[in-house]
């Protein structure tokens, strides 16, 4: 039982670290309708930000320094890729993301070499025992933290200009334009909050108890994408769904390996595609996603 209870809570907290980064694909796909394939090469340039930074200038800084910095390239991408290109079909953009996802890792691995870089945060490898049950530190932060952000950002969705502008630009861009909706400002907004979002959440998937940023740790962030596709790419809570099922999946999984073993080793890397891959074959949209209608 109180492994059951561990296992919940780990699931819960690295749910919540994989629901930031899946709505950092939301957001940019409700924006521009472009699948950003480039997001984990987002994590991995946040991490890397922190992680060379903090001894310099301090942990809290880094981190600061680190979500701009995520944020920054994915509002350049926003300006060199989505507004300069000439393409129609979105799928077109999605496949460029992927090339450029490939490029961005290929450099930040060729600097990360065989290193395992700290982070530098406050929590270290501390642990709460809350009765039988120990916590890292580190969970608790990214649960906490985690859902302040995405509270903040349910909130800014629907009651600022800033919500109200992404929404009505989702919902149909020409109309939006003509009511005076700047499409390219609500797009590079769009793709900066997810490159901070993404940068945050490199934080989490990177201290304890992960030993610290190393060349897979944009592979740990590549787990966020089924969390996106199983709550819906148009959905924000469909992202903190999406997040959950996969964080309890795989922790659960993980734990009870032992178990399991006659379905193979790994089962725990593989089980959120598994899950996803189900939820597809029932709804085709996620759980949360809006099925398109055509009128004929």
């Amino acid at each position: 039982m109180i492994k059951l209870l561990e296992l919940l809570v780990n699931g819960v907290s690295i749910g919540a670290v994989y629901a930031l980064i899946a709505l950092g694909f939301v957001i940019i796909y409700r924006a521009t309708e472009v699948v950003n394939f480039a997001h984990a090469s987002l994590v991995l340039v946040g991490g890397y930000i922190t992680a060379v930074t903090h001894q310099h200038i301090g942990f809290w800084p880094a981190l600061g320094l680190g979500i701009a910095g995520a944020a920054v390239l994915g509002a350049a991408l926003e300006f060199l890729l989505i507004r300069r290109s000439k393409a129609e079909n979105r799928h077109i953009l999605a496949i460029a993301t992927i090339g450029i996802d490939i490029v961005i890792i290929a450099q930040l691995t060729r600097m990360i070499g065989a290193d395992v870089l700290a982070m530098g945060d406050p929590w270290q490898n501390q642990v709460v025992r809350i009765g039988e049950v120990s916590i890292a530190q580190t969970r608790i932060a990214a649960f906490v933290i985690a859902a302040l952000v995405l509270t903040g950002f349910v909130l800014a969705f629907k009651y600022t200009s800033w919500g109200l502008s992404m929404r009505a630009a989702a919902e149909d861009d020409e109309t939006a334009s003509l009511m005076g909706v700047r499409l390219g400002r609500v797009s590079m907004s769009a793709w900066a909050v997810a490159g901070g979002l993404a940068a945050l959440a490199a934080l989490f998937l990177t201290v304890f108890p992960t030993p610290g940023l190393d060349r897979a740790t944009s592979l740990a962030a590549i787990k966020a994408f089924p969390a996106a596709i199983i709550g819906g790419l148009d959905s924000t809570n469909g992202a903190l769904a999406g997040g959950l099922i996969v964080g309890l999946t795989e922790s659960l999984v993980t734990g009870y390996q032992g178990d399991l073993t006659f379905l193979g080793r790994g089962l725990g890397e593989v089980a959120p595609f598994i899950v996803m891959v189900a939820i597809l074959l029932i709804r085709p949209t996620g759980l949360f996603g809006v099925k398109e209608t055509a009128r004929v």
